[in-house]
C-alpha cells in the first residue's frame, strides 16, 4: 500500500489510522488481536491511542488501549518494526495530578505509556488537549527532553485551534525548542470547521501532517444511523443523535449515491474523501472486526471524480 510522509517527521504511513479508543472498551483483547493482525496484513501501518483510553468504560481507569497493544506486540515478534504507534498524554484521567500538560506529569505520563506499550520509544507523542494552566514553553521543553531521551521521536497537537497551534509555533522558534509536527482535528463530512479554513491554511503553509478523529463521525457516516431507533445498534449511539437532522440526512443522500456509483459502502467513501481532502495525511478509523478493515483497505482504493467530491461537500456545507 502506497504510504505518505506525515508532515515533517520523517514517518511515512499508510492513508488510514487505526483507532484504538475500542481497545478495552468494545472490543476485547482477544479481538483485538484479530483487528490488529488484519490492519496490518492489509498494508496499514499506524495506530493511534492515548492514555485515557478508555476511563469511560464501566471498571476502566484508563491505560487499558495501550495495555492491549503492548501485549499484542509482544505476542508478535518482529510487529514493532512494522506499526508506528501514536499516542497522548493531557486528558484528565480522573486521579490529582494526572491531567494537563505539565514537565511533571508529561514526563511520568510517557514513562507510563511506555510500559504499558512495551516499547522504548513513542514514534508520535501528542498533547491531547490544549492546557491554559501551562506555559507553552514547559510543555516543549518536556517534550524536547523526552526527544532527547529517544523516548519520543515527534510530537503533535489534538484540538488545538488554528490561534493555538500559531502561538506553539512562535514558542518553539524563539525558544529553540521542538515544535508540533501533526496536527489531530476532529474532521469529517458533517463536523468540518475545526479544521477548514484557519487551520488547513496553517498546516499546509507549515508543512503540518493531519490525522482526523471522528472521520466517520461516531460511525454516524456509515450510513447505519438514519432513525431514532437505530441508535441502540452501538454503545456509540447517545453521541450519533445530534446528526439525525435535516443536514445529516442530506448528507447520507450523497454518500449513497457515491457509494451505488462505486460499489462501495457509504463508510468509504466517506473515508475516501477524506483521504483526498487537502492536507490531511490519513483520517483515524475505529475498526471492531475484520470486515471493517477490509472495508479501510477498499477505502483507501477508491478514486472519487472531482464531481462527486463537490456533489459530497456541497451536501455537507454548514447551514
Amino acid at each position: 500500500m502506497e504510504k505518505r510522509p506525515l508532515g515533517l517527521t520523517g514517518l511515512d504511513i499508510a492513508p488510514i489510522v487505526f483507532g484504538g479508543n475500542v481497545l478495552g472498551w468494545t472490543i476485547d483483547e482477544k479481538t483485538g488481536f484479530d483487528v490488529l493482525d488484519a490492519f496490518v496484513d492489509h498494508g496499514f501501518n499506524a495506530i493511534d491511542t492515548a492514555d485515557v483510553y478508555s476511563t469511560w468504560a464501566p471498571g476502566n481507569k484508563g491505560g487499558e488501549s495501550e495495555t492491549i497493544i503492548g501485549r499484542w506486540l509482544r505476542a508478535r515478534p518482529g510487529m514493532r518494526e512494522r506499526v508506528h504507534i501514536f499516542t497522548k498524554v493531557g486528558w484528565d484521567l480522573g486521579v490529582p495530578g494526572k491531567k494537563g500538560l505539565s514537565r511533571k506529569w508529561i514526563l511520568q505520563a510517557a514513562e507510563d505509556s511506555l510500559s504499558r506499550l512495551g516499547i522504548e520509544r513513542i514514534d508520535l507523542y501528542f498533547s491531547h488537549r490544549p492546557d491554559p494552566e501551562t506555559p507553552c514553553e514547559e510543555t516543549l521543553a518536556a517534550f524536547d527532553q523526552l526527544r532527547k531521551e529517544g523516548k519520543v521521536r515527534a510530537i503533535g497537537a489534538s484540538n488545538f485551534d488554528a490561534a493555538q497551534m500559531e502561538h506553539a509555533l512562535d514558542v518553539a522558534r524563539r525558544n529553540d525548542l521542538p515544535a508540533y509536527q501533526v496536527v489531530q482535528p476532529e474532521y469529517n463530512l458533517y463536523d468540518r470547521a475545526s479544521y477548514d479554513g484557519a487551520l488547513r491554511d496553517l498546516c499546509l503553509r507549515e508543512g503540518l501532517g493531519v490525522v482526523t478523529y471522528y472521520s466517520l463521525a461516531s460511525g454516524f457516516l456509515s450510513g447505519k444511523y438514519r432513525t431514532e431507533s437505530d441508535l441502540s445498534q452501538s454503545q456509540r449511539g447517545k453521541g450519533i443523535g445530534k446528526y439525525l437532522n435535516p443536514r445529516g440526512m442530506a448528507i447520507l443522500a450523497a454518500l449513497d449515491r457515491v457509494a451505488r456509483a462505486h460499489d462501495a459502502t457509504d463508510a468509504e467513501v466517506a473515508l475516501a474523501w477524506l483521504i483526498a481532502r487537502q492536507g490531511v495525511t490519513a483520517p483515524i478509523a475505529s475498526a471492531t472486526r475484520r470486515a471493517h478493515v477490509e472495508s479501510f483497505a477498499r477505502a483507501a482504493a477508491l478514486c472519487l471524480s472531482d464531481e462527486e467530491i463537490r456533489m459530497l461537500e456541497m451536501a455537507g456545507q454548514p447551514e
